[in-house]
C-alpha cells in the first residue's frame, strides 16, 4: 500500500477473501500457503500504516473446501500477532437462523439419524479486533463532541455484547452487490463509531463493493480503499456516490494501478460450476 504514508491510518476494517471458499472465491489461490503469504504481507503493511495504538478489524470465518476445514480465523490472528499486533477482542456476528445461503448442512443428520453424521449449520462469522501497540488516551476536549457515541443506540443495539445480531446482505436479484460477498453496512458503522474519531482515516485493503468507504464517508471520516478486481470499479463508484462534479466539499480520487486484474467473470464461472455440481448431486440423491 505504497500510496499510504506511515502511521497515517486510524482504523482498518475489512473482510479478506475466505481462501478459496467455493461459493465466493473458487480457485482464487493456488493453495492455502499462498493465501497465508498474502495475509502476512497485509499484516506487515498494516503495522506500518496504522498509527500507534490503533485498531485493525477483520470480518472473517473458517472455510470448508471439499471436506477440509481451513482455520482462517486462527491463522489471521496468529499472523497478525507474529507481526507485532496485540489480540484485543473477538466479536461473533450472528446471522438470522432463517437464512442459510447454500444448503442446510444439518440435513445430512436428518437423512442419516445416526452418530457421526452431524454437521452444524453455520450462522455466524467472526470479527477479530487487533491493536497496533498501546494507545495513549487523550484528554477529552470540545472537539470530541462530534465523535461522541450515542449511548441509546449503543444500549438498544446491544453493542456491549460479544455477540452482534445483524442481518447479512441477502442475495437478492438486482441488488448492487449481486454476486459479491459483501458485509452489511451495520458492521463497519459500529466499528467506525467505536474505534475512530470524526475526521480520522479508515482503511479497507480488500474494498470489494466499497461498503467500508461508503460508511466512512457518511460518518465524516476519510478513507483509503484497495481493490485488485478491476471489474468491481463501477460498483464501488456507484456505492460511494462518486461524481466528477461533486456538490459537497469532499473529494474522491481514483487511482488505477498496473497490478489490477479482472477477476469477477473468472470467479462467477467457478461459482456456477460449483452450483452445477451441487444441483447434480442433489438430483442424484433424489
Amino acid at each position: 500500500m505504497r500510496e499510504i504514508p506511515d502511521s497515517s491510518v486510524h482504523l482498518m476494517v475489512t473482510s479478506p477473501p475466505y481462501f478459496n471458499a467455493p461459493f465466493d472465491y473458487p480457485g482464487l489461490f493456488k493453495d492455502y500457503d499462498e493465501f497465508l503469504d498474502l495475509m502476512r504481507a497485509v499484516a506487515k503493511e498494516l503495522r506500518r500504516v496504522l498509527a500507534p495504538g490503533r485498531i485493525a478489524c477483520f470480518v472473517t470465518q473458517d472455510v470448508r473446501i471439499k471436506g477440509n476445514l481451513y482455520p482462517v480465523v486462527a491463522d489471521i490472528n496468529r499472523i497478525m500477532m507474529e507481526e507485532g499486533f496485540t489480540y484485543r477482542d473477538r466479536i461473533i456476528w450472528r446471522k438470522p437462523e432463517g437464512y442459510i445461503r447454500i444448503s442446510r448442512r444439518s440435513g445430512v443428520q436428518i437423512q442419516h439419524p445416526y452418530p457421526m453424521y452431524f454437521y452444524p449449520d453455520n450462522i455466524f462469522e467472526e470479527i477479530l479486533i487487533l491493536q497496533n501497540g498501546k494507545y495513549r488516551y487523550p484528554k477529552t476536549n470540545p472537539e470530541f463532541k462530534h465523535s461522541k457515541i450515542d449511548m441509546r443506540e449503543f444500549n438498544e443495539g446491544k453493542w456491549y455484547l460479544s455477540v452482534w445480531d445483524i442481518t447479512n446482505v441477502l442475495p437478492l436479484k438486482g441488488r448492487l452487490e449481486e454476486g459479491i460477498a459483501a458485509f452489511p453496512e451495520e458492521i463497519p458503522r459500529r466499528l467506525i463509531k467505536l474505534f475512530s474519531f470524526v475526521g480520522e482515516t479508515v482503511l479497507d485493503p480488500f474494498l470489494g463493493s466499497g461498503t467500508t468507504a461508503k460508511v466512512a464517508r457518511q460518518l465524516g471520516r476519510n478513507s483509503y480503499g484497495y481493490e485488485i478486481d478491476l471489474e468491481l470499479k463501477p460498483v464501488i463508484l456507484e456505492k460511494i456516490g462518486y461524481s466528477p462534479y461533486p456538490l459537497a466539499d469532499d473529494s474522491i480520487e481514483i487511482y488505477e494501478r498496473e497490478d489490477t486484474h479482472k477477476l469477477r467473470t473468472f470467479l462467477q464461472r467457478g461459482i456456477e460450476r460449483q452450483r452445477s455440481v451441487i444441483k447434480k448431486n442433489n438430483l442424484s440423491r433424489a
